[in-house]
């Protein structure tokens, strides 16, 4: 039933099928660590605060290594960038191993092998998602951000659920260790494609990367106000509705988990991805949906809702007899379904608007909005809930999301009525 179900008409293309297939192995291996690392530092600290913190580690590298890959990725060959990269985060996930399998328990150390981790990712992913414009057609680039996403998401739902639950049994080298083999699916995917340098549309060779480079990328995105608002709507999704470094505390606090992991700790973390992985099965329609920027901002409007949902639950049902922790989950799962669908969108107008010049610079803009707005968030919601409280955080920050994405949506109408535009078939590689 191809209207329902997932479009699987991008996996038809050879080297877009190696790349999702070499996904399916490494994103499980890479989830464990996304879930190893605040649960170590929690676990040393006791301090949320402390969790948060990995929001500003992770987020200079992806700012300062986001925007240079992504004129790195308009520059030299993709291919290249992606085995290099992909290399260094072999490497920083073995020192993560290392630094479990020693017991040094130093959190300082943990949060710079992060940073280093991040400026890996954040050149790797900017150039990843450049190429994929030039492997398919543009009608087909919902569909394969689909299923790219539903993969990730699957595997947030199972790198959370084998890695949170069996902390407390199998310790945190082994996570570590699993995330340094997965990888090694993704080299032999990039080293399978073929050479990809980056064309200009008037034939003359690329511009030399550097800071004049990424101010051109700001200066192409400033002339497509539409494209702008993409990201600052997923902004404020991000900054105000992501609550994710809240889990552990709440996890502790709210439903009596242990300090270090537990099924309520990853029943939080995998809510918003088994959400998402249901919006990706069912997401035969997206290829059909001609206005794009309505589906944006109706989608982030649900996410939004969610969140205020979950927080309120949080907030007003403590001590009551409602089952609290599954309709937590749930409105996590519902919100998931709807960032699936935003993400998915945003990035298809992203990729089919801008020109294979300029594909790397913006694809590098788009990551560190993507990524560096739930660190911030990892900040803000650290900070304020030593404030306020784990529930009036959650709950307030699902509230300004909604609010400031309906004023943006007033503000720029443009955005509102924006409608799919096709482009040519890809460049044959």
């Amino acid at each position: 039933m191809p209207q329902i179900f997932a479009d699987t008409r991008p996996l038809s293309e050879p080297n877009f099928r190696r790349l999702w297939t070499a996904n399916i192995v490494t994103v499980i291996g890479a989830t464990l660590t996304v879930v190893a690392v605040p649960a170590q530092i929690y676990a040393i600290t006791g301090s949320s605060a402390y969790v948060g913190l990995t929001g500003v580690f992770g987020l200079v590298p992806l700012i300062v290594f986001g925007l240079w890959g992504g004129s790195l990725a308009d520059v030299f060959d993709r291919r290249r960038i992606l085995i290099v990269t992909t290399l260094g985060l072999i490497a920083t996930s073995v020192g993560f191993w290392v630094q479990a399998a020693l017991h040094v328990n130093n959190v300082w150390l943990l949060l710079g092998l992060f940073a280093v981790q991040q400026a890996f990712f954040a050149v790797n992913q900017p150039t990843r998602t450049a190429v994929l414009p030039r492997i398919l057609p543009s009608e087909l680039l919902p569909a394969a951000n689909s299923l790219n996403m539903t993969v990730m998401q699957a595997g947030s739902i199972a790198g959370p659920l084998v890695g949170a639950s069996l902390i407390p049994v199998l310790g945190f080298p082994l996570l570590y260790l699993i995330d340094s083999i997965t990888l090694l699916a993704t080299l032999w995917a990039v080293l399978k494609l073929p050479s990809l340098v980056p064309e200009r549309a008037d034939g003359t060779k690329p511009s030399t990367p550097g800071l004049r480079s990424v101010i051109d990328g700001f200066v192409y995105l400033r002339g497509h106000p539409v494209l702008l608002v993409s990201f600052v709507v997923d902004l404020i999704a991000m900054v105000f509705g992501m609550p994710r470094a809240l889990f552990p505390e709440i996890a502790h606090e709210s439903f009596g988990g242990p300090t270090d992991g537990g099924v309520a700790f990853a029943l939080l973390f995998i809510a918003v991805p088994i959400g998402a992985v249901l919006g990706g099965v069912f997401s035969g329609w997206v290829s059909r949906v001609q206005r794009q920027g309505r589906a944006v901002i109706i989608a982030i409007l649900v996410w939004g809702l969610s969140i205020a949902v979950a927080g309120g639950v949080l907030f007003f049902a403590h001590g009551t007899p409602l089952p609290i922790l599954p309709i937590v989950v749930g409105a996590l799962i519902v919100g998931g379904a709807a960032d699936m669908v935003s993400s998915a969108f945003r990035q298809s107008m992203l990729q089919a608007a801008a020109t294979d010049e300029v594909r790397g610079r913006l694809q590098g803009v788009f990551l560190v909005v993507v990524a560096g707005g739930p660190r911030i968030a990892d900040v803000a919601h650290g900070a304020s809930a030593a404030m306020v409280g784990t529930a009036a955080t959650f709950a307030g920050g699902g509230v300004l999301t909604v609010v400031f994405t309906v004023l943006v949506a007033l503000a720029v109408p443009a955005f509102w009525r924006y409608r799919l535009s096709r482009r040519d078939e890809p460049v044959p590689t």
